[in-house]
C-alpha cells in the first residue's frame, strides 16, 4: 500500500487498488506461548519512587495494543525499559523470545522504536537519516537503498528525501521517523506518544500507516494518553500508579461499566449525591466536582433524578460508557490531572 502525498504533503486515503481492499485482516496470536512481549512482576525505582509496582503484561505477536494511563502512570518508564534503554531492576521480561537483559543486543536488531521527541538530525537530509539508521543496524548499502525507497515511497516521502530533516512539517518528520523504525523490517514496533505535536489530519495519517503495518503482520505497542488512539487498537492495558489495573479490548473494557453514565452538575455536589443515594439508592460518586452515575438505562434514571432533585442541579448529561469511564470506574478519579512522569 503506497500513501499517496498530495502538494502539501498529506496523505491520499481515498484510493486503494483492488488488491489491497481485498487483503485480509491478519488476526493475532493468542496464548503466553504466542506473546511478543511478555512480562512478569517488573518494577522499577527512581530512588524512592516506585514507578513500576510488581507490573504483569502480554502482548500477542500480530496484534495493536495500546498502554493507556495519564502521564505519570509508568507508560514512559515501561517504554525505556522494554527498549533496553533502562535495565530490569526486578521482574521478568522477554521480547520476542529474548530475555531482558541478557540479550538486550539481539533485541536491539529485531525491534523498531519510534520516541515520543524527535530523534532526527534537522541537518541531515531525509535518506541520509535513513541511510545513518541502516548503518547502525549493520545494513548493506545495497539493502538500506532498496529499503529506503520502499518505505519513502510507501510513506508518501519519495519526493522530499533529499529535503534536510529540519525543513519538514510534524506530520512529515513523524513519517520520516516511521520509516527509520521500519527501514530494518522489524517484527515488533514500539511507539512513545506517537502523536505528539502531531495535528488532526497527521495524526489521522499516521494511524493509517499503522494500520497497515498492523495488517501485515507487525506487532504493534503504542504507549499514548490519548483515548480515540487506544480505540483503534486490539487490545488496551491501562496503567496507573505503575500497575496495569484493566486489559481487554475496547468493547470488552466498556461492557464492564453497563449501559450509561449519567453526570450531573450542581453547586453542592457532595450533598446531590448524597440526596440521590438516599432517596433514589443509586451509587453515586463525585469526581471532579461532578456526580457519575452508572446506570443499565440513563435516560429512566433522569426522569427520577429531575423529580427528586431538579432545583439542584444545573446539567444532566447521559452518554455510553468511554475508555475514561474505565478509569475512573477503577481508580475513583479522571483521567487527567496526573504528574508528569
Amino acid at each position: 500500500m503506497a500513501l499517496q502525498p498530495h502538494d502539501r504533503g498529506e496523505v491520499d486515503l481515498s484510493h486503494s487498488s483492488a488488491q489491497e481492499a481485498q487483503t485480509p485482516v491478519r488476526t493475532p496470536s493468542s496464548g503466553a506461548g504466542d506473546a511478543a512481549v511478555l512480562v512478569q512482576g517488573l518494577c522499577h525505582r527512581y530512588d524512592e519512587r516506585l514507578a513500576l509496582d510488581h507490573l504483569d503484561l502480554d502482548v500477542r505477536r500480530g496484534e495493536s495494543f495500546a498502554l493507556l494511563g495519564p502521564n505519570g502512570g509508568g507508560k514512559t518508564t515501561l517504554f525505556r525499559i522494554l527498549t533496553t534503554y533502562f535495565p530490569v531492576q526486578q521482574g521478568r521480561v522477554r521480547v520476542l523470545a529474548y530475555d531482558l537483559p541478557n540479550d538486550r543486543d539481539r533485541l536491539r536488531h529485531e525491534i523498531g522504536v519510534v520516541f515520543q521527541h524527535p530523534s532526527l538530525d534537522g541537518k541531515l537530509t531525509v535518506e541520509e537519516n535513513l541511510a545513518y539508521h541502516g548503518r547502525l543496524h549493520g545494513l548493506d548499502r545495497k539493502t538500506i537503498r532498496r529499503r529506503s525507497e520502499e518505505m519513502l515511497d510507501r510513506l508518501g516521502l519519495l519526493d522530499r528525501r533529499r529535503e534536510r530533516v529540519e525543513k519538514l512539517s510534524g506530520g512529515l518528520a513523524r513519517r520520516v521517523e516511521l520509516a527509520k523504525g521500519m527501514l530494518h523490517e522489524p517484527k515488533l514496533l514500539i511507539l512513545d506518544e506517537p502523536s505528539t505535536g502531531l495535528d488532526p489530519g497527521a495524526r489521522r495519517d499516521l494511524w493509517v500507516y499503522l494500520t497497515y503495518l498492523r495488517n501485515e503482520g507487525v506487532t504493534l505497542l503504542t504507549t499514548t494518553h490519548l483515548l480515540d488512539e487506544a480505540e483503534r487498537c486490539d487490545r488496551v492495558g491501562i496503567i496507573h500508579q505503575g500497575r496495569l489495573i484493566a486489559k481487554g479490548s475496547p468493547n470488552e473494557l466498556r461492557s464492564e461499566i453497563g449501559g450509561d453514565v449519567v453526570t450531573l452538575r450542581g453547586a453542592d455536589p457532595a450533598g446531590l449525591a448524597a440526596k440521590l443515594h438516599r432517596e433514589l439508592k443509586v451509587d453515586a460518586s463525585v469526581v471532579n466536582d461532578t456526580v457519575r452515575i452508572e446506570s443499565d438505562s440513563g435516560f429512566a434514571l433522569l426522569g427520577q433524578i429531575g423529580q427528586c432533585a431538579a432545583s439542584e442541579i444545573e446539567s444532566m448529561a447521559v452518554s455510553k460508557p468511554t475508555l475514561e469511564d474505565v478509569f475512573i470506574h477503577r481508580t475513583g478519579h479522571r483521567f487527567w490531572g496526573e504528574p508528569d512522569e
